[in-house]
């Protein structure tokens, strides 16, 4: 999100000629993929993450911009709002020690990003939703100084036409108003990106949305917002609500939210590219010169700008991406689904168990989308979303009978996802050493029925019950998970509850 754009007022024929171009635009994915014009496989993998500052406190800090000048570097950059930083990481080919070389890579690099927020009075926090946020932190005088950031806000509160209402009902029940976008703020996040061929596109991709259940189930980190515990992963449902261009008689007309699990299986990357122009208006019809089907026509390859910028309003939890490279052009599958933190090893093992699974997936012979509704898919996300490791997903069923059934997620995990994981790495080539290692951290997570969203609630309980105040408790809870997550054994290890304070003397 962080693209600069700059832009002014929109008028009608700025909106006319916006849809023109992403027709063009459109025109020329279709022409490129029949073309056969993208890159040749090169399995390779990113990785990005969402950070949040807070002070010693376990309070938010609204220090971006002072903490990048200091870090000075290209791999961070700005987020939503003045708490937030984003990391990332370059490309790398999927095999051999290739997690170990993430892991590494990301704790020196958190490592002098921390000690850089330390010279403005901040930390570094990896974690769904930072539970010591307020309201008051998440309004629009808090985003962060980017033209995109204020543009894109001025335009989804301009379609929506009234505040934003944002009403989970978890274990407890949230709601309130919002006048802006900033509480998707509150949303930090892990996005893993896969570049895949055209051929391999669609495979890919409708096996991460089968497996999207089964990674919040296990990764879920992101129980508390505004004071209140909400579901055990509250992003999806936040993020939606937060960016919701539709007010309520839109929504009983059916008509598509802009944060979406989507409605069916694919073919081809072209279906989301397509169905983006369909069901969904430009928030920021910003054109460039280019004519993409003259390009294509002289032999050069399309930037195809409009239709990237409009993807980049469409905040689907597998998402497509086109880009260029080197003159050429590829696919990505970006995967969105999983909250921040809590360590690198954590972060690591979940993307271990991603690509792994996602790889076996798409080359089974009787692939799972052929075997699990649609639906199904979606009603597993949004169960998972709110149970965390004790929902209870649908599956299809093992051996010769066919149809589903309804699995708890932890047996279903270690059961049968984490042997595919297994065999997916050993496909893409990675050493039995990181394999081991990383998808051992998914089992015991299983094996202990822990990850970040049950020590978080049952910290903030144990605080409770030792006669804390809820607001102290969620910024002791804060404080702590801090210290552990930069400590970096992974969340399985974590004691639950407060350490006992020194004894004076």
């Amino acid at each position: 999100m962080g693209e600069k754009v700059v832009a002014g007022p929109f008028d009608l024929s700025d909106r006319q000629r916006y849809r023109d171009k992403l027709r063009q635009n459109l025109t020329g994915l279709e022409r490129l993929l029949a073309e056969k014009r993208f890159d040749r496989p090169q399995n390779l993998m990113g990785l990005e993450i969402e950070l949040n500052l807070t002070g010693e406190d376990g309070m938010p800090k609204m220090l971006n911009g002072q903490v990048l000048e200091r870090i000075a570097s290209r791999d961070f950059q700005t987020e939503l709002a003045m708490f937030n930083l984003e990391v990332n990481i370059a490309p790398h080919r999927l095999g051999g020690r290739v997690f170990d070389q993430l892991a590494e890579e990301l704790r020196t690099s958190l490592a002098y990003a921390d000690r850089k927020a330390g010279e403005v009075d901040a930390g570094i926090v990896m974690i769904g939703i930072l539970p010591t946020l307020d309201r008051d932190d998440l309004v629009s005088s808090n985003l962060s100084d980017v033209d995109r950031y204020a543009l894109l806000n001025e335009q989804i509160v301009a379609a929506r036409g009234e505040d934003f209402v944002l009403d989970i009902d978890g274990v407890e029940h949230l709601t309130c108003t919002s006048k802006s976008i900033a509480p998707e703020a509150a949303c930090t996040s892990v996005q893993l990106h896969l570049q895949v061929t055209p051929g391999r596109f669609a495979d890919v991709w409708n096996a991460a949305q089968a497996v999207a259940a089964a990674q919040v189930a296990v990764g879920a980190n992101s129980p508390f917002l505004f004071g209140r515990e909400l579901w055990r992963e509250s992003r999806p449902p936040l993020f939606q609500q937060s960016t919701d261009t539709r007010p309520p008689e839109l929504q009983a007309q059916g008509v598509r939210p802009r944060t979406w699990f989507g409605e069916r299986w694919i073919t081809s990357a072209y279906d989301l590219f397509e169905e983006n122009l369909r069901y969904f208006p430009a928030l920021l019809p910003i054109c460039d010169d280019e004519d993409p089907l003259a390009v294509l026509d002289g032999g050069g390859v399309p930037n195809l700008s409009e239709l990237v910028l409009h993807n980049g309003t469409i905040y689907r939890w597998n998402r497509p991406v086109y880009g260029i490279a080197d003159g050429v052009p590829h696919l990505r599958v970006e995967n969105r689904v999983l909250p921040a933190g809590p360590t690198i090893t954590d972060v690591i093992a979940n993307a271990a168990f991603y690509y792994g699974l996602v790889r076996a997936l798409a080359e089974e012979s009787r692939p799972v989308w052929s075997r699990l509704p649609f639906e199904a898919a979606a009603a597993n996300f949004d169960e998972a979303c709110r149970h965390g490791i004790d929902a209870r997903l649908t599956w299809p069923r093992r051996g010769r009978y066919g149809g589903t059934a309804e699995y708890d997620a932890v047996s279903l995990v270690r059961d049968e996802l984490l042997p595919l994981a297994a065999a997916g790495l050993d496909a893409w080539g990675v050493e039995p050493a990181d394999r081991d290692l990383y998808l051992g951290v998914i089992e015991e997570r299983c094996r202990r029925r822990t990850n970040g969203a049950t020590w978080q609630a049952a910290t903030f309980h144990r605080a409770r019950e030792a006669g804390v105040s809820r607001d102290e408790a969620l910024a002791a809870t804060t404080r702590r998970y801090r210290e552990l997550m930069h400590a970096g054994e992974p969340v399985h290890t974590w004691p639950v509850g407060l350490p006992e304070p020194a004894p004076l003397g």
